[in-house]
């Protein structure tokens, strides 16, 4: 479903003045992977190896050499086709909003359905998360941390993507918690057939969560795959 083709990225600064020495610095170096239609892959490594940085190329929001391709093909837009759970979910959520605005908003922006239609698809959206319909009406403040990282799966999948990255998911969340939405993750996977990136520096969530494990160091992967037990 997702071909990460030879993708390499660099950042690029200057010191000093407009004028000072630019600073090239390599963050992904030749990344080949491939991710199954329905699979849970999980990426991990240490921070700063490059995790975060090859999952905002699949997203297409910044620029890399090489190709990354979806069912074959270079997609013309990626932003339906892949959505992000990020770390924080406080700080990914707009909190002068209502909950139901929140989720509703992507299907404004890329005017999918009538208004009755994306209320209905956010109500059913919400159920799917575990959240009550009168959810709507809440705000963000009002919603403990588990709450609030459901409202983001919920607004990242209102678009029906075909892949789910999750990056340090539940690296904000108490182990409770964490483990709630790990299994969220497997129920969405079950239920709608779900391909999913799972990136995390947690071993244990990660071989509990994936099919597959690769491990990424200073921007490279490593040479083998990790298969997990059977569930």
């Amino acid at each position: 479903m997702l071909s990460v083709r030879d993708v390499s990225c660099a950042y690029v600064s200057r010191n000093f003045a407009f004028f000072g020495k630019k600073q090239i610095k390599p963050v992904l170096d030749h990344i080949n992977l491939e991710l199954k239609t329905g699979e849970i892959l999980g990426l991990t490594g240490k921070s700063g190896c490059g995790k975060t940085t090859l999952a905002k190329c699949i997203l297409g929001i910044i620029d890399y050499e090489g190709k990354i391709l979806i069912d074959g093909k270079e997609p013309k837009n990626k932003s339906t086709q892949v959505q992000m759970v990020f770390q924080e979910p406080g700080a990914s959520l707009n909190p002068v909003k209502k909950i139901g605005w929140l989720i509703e908003e992507p299907l404004i922006i890329h005017k999918i359905g009538t208004p009755q239609e994306r209320r209905q698809k956010t109500d059913e959206m919400l159920e799917r998360v575990g959240l009550d319909p009168s959810y709507k009406t809440r705000r963000v403040h009002e919603l403990s941390g588990g709450q609030k990282q459901r409202v983001c799966v919920a607004r990242a999948l209102i678009l029906s993507p075909r892949l789910l990255i999750a990056d340090e998911a539940i690296s904000a969340l108490d182990v409770s918690t964490g483990a709630q939405i790990l299994n969220l993750f497997r129920e969405l996977h079950s239920g709608l057939g779900l391909s999913v990136l799972f990136i995390s520096h947690n071993k244990d969530a990660v071989e509990y969560l994936c099919d597959r494990i690769l491990e990424m160091r200073e921007g490279k992967l490593a040479d083998n795959y990790v298969l997990n037990k059977e569930r």
